[in-house]
């Protein structure tokens, strides 16, 4: 069997979603229940946080890349950020870990190719949809990914970052990303929404998505998925 490292804290809430998704993914798969082996690795967000704040990759690296090599270590066959927003370094990380990896990313634009679309509104951190990385790996299959505004992506940070992180989720907020959203169909024309943090499916649900008329890519779930599909090979 093989067994799945996972770096979380990054952060704990949404770690928390991998583990309950990935042992019911894998429940539903493998029904003579057994459970897969999970190995998790939390690490200081803070800390990860300052490295990107401070533009400081070599130093964001080096701290993952140490975390993969803990899971090594531990017993892992490959491994998985928990979080969008380190994956700004995600090549760098990949070339220095000592585990396959799973991107976030890469396998969100997979399942936007298969459901056909080509204009992807991105939701994320400010670390997240002020860089390029979403944009790069989409540009492959050519789609367009099209961030918001300034000041709706000052807004978006400061909510996942005060609230979201926390397990706060409140009508206020949930409205202020529902108002964002309705913006960008009408001026950018987006044709669905990339959920570019691993803490939106806390407040972005199929209803939201229902409401706003266009699908939410739930990079959560969509990663998960493709752990499932690695652990039940």
């Amino acid at each position: 069997m093989k067994k799945c490292g996972i770096i979380g804290g990054i952060g704990p809430e949404a770690t928390v979603e991998y583990y309950r998704g990935i042992i019911g993914g894998y429940r539903e798969k493998i029904t003579d229940g057994s459970y897969p082996e999970v190995i998790i690795h939390s690490i200081d967000m803070t800390r990860m946080i300052g490295y990107i704040q401070a533009g400081d990759h070599t130093s964001l690296i080096s701290y993952i890349s140490s975390a993969v090599n803990s899971l090594k270590n531990a017993g892992a066959d490959f491994a998985v950020l928990s979080s969008n927003t380190p994956h700004i370094a995600f090549d760098g990380i990949e070339k220095e870990a000592p585990l396959p990896m799973i991107s976030i990313v890469k396998e969100t634009a997979g399942e936007a190719e298969r459901k056909g679309l080509l204009r992807c509104g991105l939701l994320g951190t400010a670390f997240t949809m002020k860089n390029d990385f979403y944009k790069r790996v989409f540009a492959d299959k050519n789609i367009a990914v099209i961030s918001p505004e300034s000041g709706s992506q000052d807004l978006i940070h400061n909510i996942i970052f005060d609230e979201l992180v926390f397990g706060k989720v409140t009508d206020e907020s949930r409205e202020k990303f529902m108002d964002i959203i309705k913006t960008m169909i009408l001026r950018d024309k987006i044709d669905s929404v990339i959920l570019g943090c691993t803490e939106l499916p806390l407040i972005l649900r199929e209803t939201e998505s229902a409401a706003a008329g266009i699908p939410f890519l739930n990079t959560t779930s969509i990663h998960i998925s493709s752990i499932v599909d690695k652990l039940t090979v």
